[in-house]
């Protein structure tokens, strides 16, 4: 006698979860992994619109006023539009040093990535001692100080006791002697550009030798056994690699260049009869310095304008080169 037994469902069984109900498709837990990233941002974006975005706002309300010293005692609001903004667009001071701070930031960038390249690839072929040795000293110029790293150059480059009149004179020049260095335009600007560019080559050199170690040695052993020289391997195998950190480096360099205050104003203060001035020192001059703070609000808010519209034009070259080259 046989007893016939029943058959299981064919069909497809109810999934059982972690805490044992069936049919619970998940969901609230799912949604709860999916939001953890943008729950681990919140702090950082609070910190941004708190510390960034308020002064920013307030920089704007500022640049539609007319204050002053009265006003700003007296605790007195006078609303002038954008007269500000048509006193600064129609003037020839505005126009002339932005196009100064574009130059300046051309210059400064041009000198970094090239003498930053240079060290990194350095830095590469050196043995492991010179290499700590090198990069001591570079981490050890980019830890120092904004203002101190000014001063010890105020002090080389110093008309009457400065180490490099000295060195100058000694070499033969002695017309050099008693040089001033800050009494023109371009030798004021000449140790402007000394002093950043000195300043910026650590982070580009660190970059640029940590984008190297990332290259397999397998491909330049490949090439050389292929016959390619030195300049080949360069162009066809470790620029490749780099392309994307001297992109994004130097887009950091513009931006870090385009707004350096400290060191022109603790220089020179934008001197001689401020023909060094750039935009950052100009509009704190024009607000702090003859205290029409709704007018270097006005040039601080037009600065960053010019400096997003540069970085989106430096960003979209580099996207149609990605482009031309996929």
């Amino acid at each position: 006698m046989t007893v016939q037994t029943e058959r299981p469902p064919s069909g497809p069984t109810d999934v059982v979860k972690t805490d044992g109900r069936p049919g619970d498709t998940g969901k609230p837990r799912e949604r709860a992994r999916s939001l953890a990233p943008y729950l681990l941002l919140l702090p950082a974006i609070a910190a941004t619109l708190v510390f960034l975005g308020w002064p920013l706002v307030n920089n704007g309300i500022l640049s539609f006023q007319n204050l002053n010293m009265r006003q700003f005692i007296l605790h007195l609001t006078e609303w002038n539009g954008i007269d500000n903004f048509k006193e600064v667009l129609t003037g020839e001071d505005f126009w002339r040093v932005t196009g100064r701070s574009i130059a300046f930031t051309a210059v400064n960038v041009v000198l970094i990535m090239l003498l930053g390249t240079l060290i990194g690839l350095l830095l590469a072929r050196l043995g492991k001692r010179m290499r700590t040795l090198l990069l001591v000293g570079l981490i050890l110029t980019w830890a120092m100080p904004i203002i101190a790293a000014t001063t010890v150059y105020q002090w080389l480059f110093a008309t009457r006791f400065g180490v490099v009149n000295w060195v100058l004179d000694k070499a033969g020049w002695h017309s050099m002697a008693d040089y001033d260095w800050m009494g023109s335009q371009f030798s004021t600007f000449f140790v402007v550009i000394v002093l950043i560019v000195w300043q910026s080559i650590p982070f580009v050199a660190i970059n640029l030798y940590a984008a190297t170690t990332t290259i397999p040695k397998e491909l330049h052993e490949a090439a050389a056994l292929d016959g390619a020289g030195a300049w080949k391997r360069f162009k066809n195998v470790t620029l490749p690699y780099l392309r994307p950190f001297l992109y994004a480096t130097t887009f950091l360099e513009i931006i870090w260049v385009f707004k350096a205050f400290a060191q022109v104003m603790a220089l020179n203060e934008g001197g001689p009869d401020r023909l060094t001035e750039i935009l950052p020192v100009y509009a704190y001059i024009e607000g702090m310095g003859n205290q029409h703070f709704g007018m270097g609000a006005a040039i601080a808010l037009l600065t960053i304008v010019i400096l997003l519209a540069l970085t989106s034009f430096y960003l979209r070259i580099v996207l149609k080169q990605e482009e031309d080259e996929l």
